[in-house]
């Protein structure tokens, strides 16, 4: 059974560059290693659609959550290795399409008894957010977004696949990202897009870096006595821009990011995608890898 809440009414700098261009098909994108102020190009043969997002609210204060974080890592770690293995990178496994999995840690269960050491009340804001633009008459974990238009809940293995296969794709966005560490936990990347759509209103370009592998003896709460793994664990999540209604779609930013004691790049990734700030709805997103040097 779910848990439900009703939380809401009505040493010096180096710079490292990659880059990530997808045109709309059936091949897969790699990137390679860079150096520090090489760029990095790879031109993808392919003209598959952008990754399908999935976003799962977790916590691990709740009972119910660690079999539907077992299924997401699970669904996102497919999807990567389909990927980056040279498959079709329109379909993955079972006819799935390629996703993004993004994990935000919820707050609101920490007064069981376990604070969730990824909480952020953000994501719970976030999360409230969705459940407005959804008309929820409430918000509870585990839960699964998808697109920003539809949910159900997370560890409902059929149901989170028919959202994943049901949701809308849209063309790849054509994105350039750069590196700079200023300091050892300061973080600067600096982006250009551009994308093929045509879409009403504003759309907000987000970073999201996430975390994958932690593993956490939990000796309180609802999951007391349990190991519990965790992957793509969202640690932070920053506007780079605005794709302005009625201009070209392109655009440049910059985000800079704070990183957080334990920090390491081969346990890390970035995902950009643009949203509708208005409405929710996400209308593409992008994997990025990070420079090994970086």
């Amino acid at each position: 059974m779910s848990r439900f809440c009703c939380c809401f009414s009505g040493g010096g700098s180096a710079e490292k560059m990659s880059k990530v261009s997808s045109e709309a098909s059936n091949g897969s994108t790699k990137t390679a290693p860079t150096t520090a102020g090489q760029e990095n190009r790879s031109k993808s043969s392919a003209k598959g659609p952008s990754p399908v997002l999935v976003e799962h609210f977790t916590s691990q204060g709740c009972s119910s959550c660690p079999s539907s974080d077992l299924l997401l890592s699970k669904l996102g770690q497919e999807s990567v290795r389909g990927s980056t293995s040279g498959e079709d990178e329109a379909t993955t496994t079972a006819g799935t399409p390629p996703l993004i999995v993004l994990a935000y840690h919820v707050d609101y269960w920490d007064y069981l008894g376990w604070k969730d050491p990824f909480a952020n009340h953000r994501w719970s804001s976030r999360q409230r957010a969705y459940g407005e633009a959804l008309q929820q008459d409430s918000i509870y974990t585990p839960e699964v977004v998808v697109q920003g238009r539809s949910h159900c809940i997370g560890s409902n293995e059929d149901n989170v696949s028919a959202l994943i296969k049901d949701a809308p794709q849209f063309p790849a966005l054509d994105l350039r990202v750069s590196f700079k560490r200023p300091s050892p936990s300061d973080l600067e990347m600096s982006l250009s897009l551009s994308c093929k759509l045509k879409v009403e209103g504003n759309l907000d370009v987000m970073v999201a870096v996430f975390e994958n592998g932690q593993v956490t003896d939990c000796g309180k709460g609802e999951n007391r006595g349990r190991v519990l793994t965790n992957d793509f664990i969202v640690r932070s999540l920053d506007k780079a821009c605005t794709l302005q209604n009625g201009q070209t779609k392109k655009a440049q930013g910059q985000v800079s990011i704070k990183l957080w004691d334990g920090y390491s790049k081969t346990k890390c990734g970035m995902a950009v995608f643009l949203q509708n700030p208005l409405t929710m709805e996400v209308y593409g997103a992008q994997l990025v890898h990070l420079p090994d040097d970086i």
